[in-house]
């Protein structure tokens, strides 16, 4: 693995270049904001892929999180699983990834996790930003309800709005990638 420092800066870079917007935006929360970070642009692009699953999995190792399964809401959790999954694999070691759909679908299994779950599987909830951590939350709820154990959530931007306060009250350690301020970014 390359020095995390230098993927770390790179990825910063990525999301400068191909995700952070400036102008006059309303968020998911419904607040006002003067830029918005579309990091799917980035989470979706190859390279960034790569960096965020070399990162993302660097910071479940120092964290001491064992996961067996990382993943989180659709749509923006969905690269950053399936990228910490395949860097792992890359590596020689077992995580998988799944998915929490926004509600149960009404056809099929009914299921509103997708992927790789299972009762009783240890995760790690991710998702591409946080900033009022709703959507970390909302995957947490979905994985305790169907018997799995959250160790942490990790994202790669935190919007420092409030979502990491939130989800740690809720009992969850978080760790991000970067924050706004390594984006250069403030409100």
């Amino acid at each position: 693995m390359m020095d995390p420092a230098r993927l770390r800066h790179r990825l910063g870079q990525l999301l400068r270049e191909r995700s952070v917007r400036r102008g006059d935006f309303v968020l998911a929360s419904g607040r006002r904001s003067p830029y918005y970070v579309d990091a799917r642009v980035t989470t979706m692009s190859g390279e960034g892929l790569a960096l965020v699953g070399m990162l993302g999995l660097s910071r479940l190792t120092e964290r001491g999180w064992r996961p067996d399964l990382v993943g989180g809401l659709t749509l923006g959790a969905d690269p950053v699983a399936y990228a910490i999954a395949l860097a792992a694999a890359m590596q020689g070691q077992m995580i998988n990834a799944f998915t929490v759909r926004k509600e149960a679908k009404s056809h099929g299994t009914g299921r509103r996790i997708e992927g790789c779950f299972t009762a009783g599987a240890r995760v790690v909830v991710v998702d591409d930003v946080i900033t009022t951590g709703r959507s970390a939350l909302e995957a947490a709820a979905a994985v305790v309800a169907e018997g799995g154990v959250v160790a942490g959530v990790l994202a790669v931007v935190d919007r420092e709005e409030g979502g990491r306060a939130a989800i740690e009250a809720a009992g969850y350690e978080v760790e991000a990638l970067l924050t706004v301020k390594d984006l250069g970014l403030t409100s």
